[in-house]
């Protein structure tokens, strides 16, 4: 699946998939972004005001999909934003920063509006990003894996610094979501295209036994029962 990755981008978009980038603000959103759509990180990368959004085009079991990545601030005045921010979205990143305990603590409450704003059935991944900094950790990998598993949700720990599986990451994400809309447009009578089929109902994502990679860091994946 990865090969070919970013496939001849004159031929058409067969997919365009939404993911949002949500958690507290300097939790490094909008520097996994930049890894993984440009892939550039900046140290003196200022905050995000507002929304933005960037897309790529990339090949997904041997489909074009366009992701349209949104980001937006995590500071509470720009909350307004939320049902603009999550309409039609069909993934999420959950983002905290592994050397700060309270972002993680605000997980819940995030995932809360979440589920409020978006599809109850939204592909979603927790991520605990900056996992560079493990000697500052102060989130324990067991804790963020618990939560991940009792809410259903997929996980990784990343780098945004190290591009450490920030494409995987994101990869993994729009993977489940393709083939969960290309087994709904499937089973459709009509064949119907993905915006009849995208309520992705039925689909319970859970996170695996935790494996180490070859670079020793560890991290869950999602998939489908």
């Amino acid at each position: 699946m990865m090969s070919n990755l970013y496939g001849d981008f004159n031929q058409k978009i067969d997919y365009v998939f939404k993911i949002v980038l949500i958690g507290d603000s300097a939790v490094g959103k909008s520097q996994l972004l930049a890894r993984f759509a440009r892939n550039e990180f900046s140290l003196d990368s200022k905050a995000t005001i507002g929304v933005e959004f960037q897309t790529k085009t990339l090949i997904v079991d041997q489909k074009t999909v366009k992701a349209q990545i949104w980001d937006t601030a995590g500071q509470e005045r720009y909350r307004a934003v939320t049902s603009a921010y999550y309409r039609g979205a069909v993934g999420a990143m959950l983002v905290y920063d592994m050397t700060k305990r309270q972002s993680f603590d605000h997980m819940a409450r995030w995932l809360e509006e979440l589920r409020g704003h978006a599809d109850k059935n939204i592909v979603i991944m927790l991520i605990g990003n900056k996992c560079d900094l493990g000697s500052l950790r102060a989130v324990p990998t067991e804790d963020a894996q618990e939560f991940a598993e009792r809410e259903n949700l997929c996980f990784m720990e990343t780098s945004a610094l190290e591009s450490t599986n920030v494409e995987s990451a994101f990869m993994t994400v729009l993977t489940q979501i393709y083939r969960i809309i290309s087994k709904k447009t499937l089973n459709a009578a009509d064949g119907s295209e993905y915006e009849k089929s995208a309520s992705l109902k039925g689909t319970r994502i859970i996170v695996p036994g935790q494996d180490s990679d070859p670079g020793g860091r560890k991290a869950g994946c999602c998939r489908s029962s």
